[in-house]
């Protein structure tokens, strides 16, 4: 075992003496030790409970022959961090919280672990440490949140941003606000939508690292204590039969995750979490390949905020195994994956039917004959910028218009809230990416102004930063190079038209490339914004988006 470095032998002794001053038996010491990863805190909805989690695989591990240690992980609401400087730290968290698992896991010498994550940069942040130490080790996430009610609607996260547009203009009163914010999230759990935190729980099961329905079960629920229950179990099996990380993180995981990701229209932060563990995992995954997935591959769901359902409309319709089996009909799933269960990807979805046609299409009747997600190039993105297609109404599929140019959320934000905005305009947010943010801050407040304000049909919003899972409309983000490494984007001024044409994947300024280079040669970049701490660490070391945004 490789606890038995820390704790075995004589010179174990020193180690085994803090342990029974902990209160640890003999019999404990002598047994595997499994790191309990709990990103329990109280400022995140999706994690408040994630105790509950962690006794239930503690519980599982003990069951199994081994000893349950648990220690934290930091965690960042990006809800509440939403629309101000909190944001920068969002992304930026991923590395930290890889970093710290690393850290705690080999300096205590653990044997294997249980992930708990279960929102947005945890679940990857988790996983790319599994994949950096390959240890035996499961994720079992929180679970999602129920969607709210109000005056007999399913409402959620995004309703509520995007009823501060609807308050800005006039529409609603405070009151009426403060009613939606009461009832948009009625519990704990991730967010009830398929966003950030739910596409990647979701994904976490088809990259094989969680249990099935890990990305679907709701977080109170018996289900999901026996996930954890069974979570705690299974790691120590595949302690027993030395299953790692790497051999279940292969190439093939990661097409299926892709492959998935664009069947159920999943968030466009995908694109930058999939290559950051692929990374960690020593495979490249390039846009390309997303691109070349989604070409191929039906949109079979559409959910918040595509379409109406919610997560829990999704387990009920039979979850990601069932929508798996139906990609399978048409060869797209890599069936011999390894998973965690110790079973393959096939024997895993084997007869899981689809329970609801109206939440999981079939394959023979798609929402669409191509995936949920887009990879934009042109002059304006040259290494690539995303879209989620199928959150996009059909008038602006394609779309021209003239450059509302600004160089922070902050800046756009206030433009559209003092009505600066007109019908056809192209909003363009730039020095909002991984190094020009710093950070790459999620920007729903302005997506969400203006789909409240009832513009997602005539405004178009380009950025080389990112969106929130919860956004809807036209936002084509992750424009790269971004405009502190001297992207096009930064060339661009204010009325200059830009060229939008989803269907046909480009994303194009008009203007010549003798003018493109007379303004490279006068081109002044701007100060980084951010130059101390970790976050002007992380601005010196982040590389591009299109590249995951991981760190040198």
């Amino acid at each position: 075992m490789r606890s038995d470095v820390v704790k075995g032998g004589a010179k174990g002794a020193p180690a085994r003496s803090l342990m029974y001053g902990m209160g640890y038996t003999k019999e404990e010491i002598e047994r595997p030790l499994i790191g309990i990863v709990n990103a329990q805190n109280e400022i995140i909805a999706g994690h408040i409970h994630l105790d509950e989690i962690a006794e239930a695989a503690k519980v599982g591990v003990t069951m199994a022959g081994g000893t349950p240690i648990e220690f934290p992980s930091i965690g960042v609401c990006d809800g509440i961090a939403m629309g101000h400087i909190g944001m920068k730290y969002s992304l930026a968290s991923r590395e930290l919280i890889a970093d710290s698992i690393e850290a705690m896991a080999i300096a205590h010498g653990f044997d294997g672990l249980v992930l708990i994550p279960n929102c947005d940069k945890i679940v990857p942040g988790m996983i790319m440490a599994a994949a950096r130490l390959n240890i035996p080790a499961v994720v079992v996430s929180g679970g999602p949140m129920r969607a709210g009610k109000h005056e007999g609607n399913d409402v959620d996260f995004s309703t509520i941003i995007e009823k501060v547009g609807s308050y800005n203009d006039g529409k609603i009163t405070e009151a009426e606000l403060e009613d939606v914010a009461q009832k948009a999230c009625p519990g704990c759990g991730s967010c009830s939508g398929l966003f950030t935190a739910n596409s990647m729980n979701c994904l976490t099961e088809v990259l094989g690292m969680g249990l099935p329905y890990n990305g679907t079960s709701a977080a109170h629920s018996g289900e999901r204590k026996q996930l954890g229950k069974y979570a705690g179990m299974r790691v120590m099996e595949l302690l027993r039969n030395n299953i790692k990380p790497l051999d279940i993180l292969t190439l093939d995981a990661f097409k299926n995750a892709i492959t998935v990701d664009m069947a159920m229209a999943g968030s466009t932060n995908t694109v930058l979490h999939l290559p950051a563990i692929a990374h960690e995992a020593g495979i490249e995954l390039n846009l390309d390949l997303f691109d070349e997935i989604s070409g191929k591959t039906p949109c079979l769901t559409k959910l918040s905020p595509s379409g109406k359902h919610h997560i829990e409309d999704l387990h009920l319709a039979g979850g990601i195994p069932a929508m798996m089996n139906e990609l399978s009909k048409k060869g797209l799933i890599c069936e011999s994956s390894l998973t965690v269960t110790g079973k393959t990807v096939g024997e895993n979805i084997k007869d899981k039917v689809i329970k609801d046609n109206k939440v999981i299409h079939s394959i023979e009747e798609p929402y669409s004959n191509k995936g949920g997600l887009a990879i934009l190039r042109g002059n304006l993105a040259i290494d690539g910028a995303v879209v989620k297609e199928s959150a996009v109404a059909s008038e602006m599929l394609k779309h021209r218009g003239p450059a509302r140019v600004f160089n922070s959320e902050e800046e756009a934000v206030q433009a559209i809230f003092g009505g600066k905005i007109s019908k056809g305009d192209v909003i363009v947010i730039r020095y909002e990416g991984p190094k020009g943010g710093p950070g790459m801050r999620e920007m729903l407040s302005p997506t969400a102004a203006i789909a409240g304000m009832g513009l997602d049909k005539e405004v178009a919003l380009l950025t080389d930063g990112r969106f929130s899972g919860a956004t809807r409309g036209a936002a084509i983000g992750h424009i790269s190079p971004e405009a502190m490494d001297g992207g096009i984007i930064g060339l661009v001024e204010e009325g200059d038209i830009i060229s939008i044409d989803i269907p046909n994947k480009s994303l194009n300024v008009e203007i010549s490339r003798e003018e493109i280079e007379k303004r490279k040669e006068k081109f002044v970049k701007l100060e980084p914004k951010i130059t101390k701490g970790y976050l002007g660490r992380y601005a010196r070391l982040v590389t591009s988006a299109n590249t995951g945004a991981v760190l040198k």
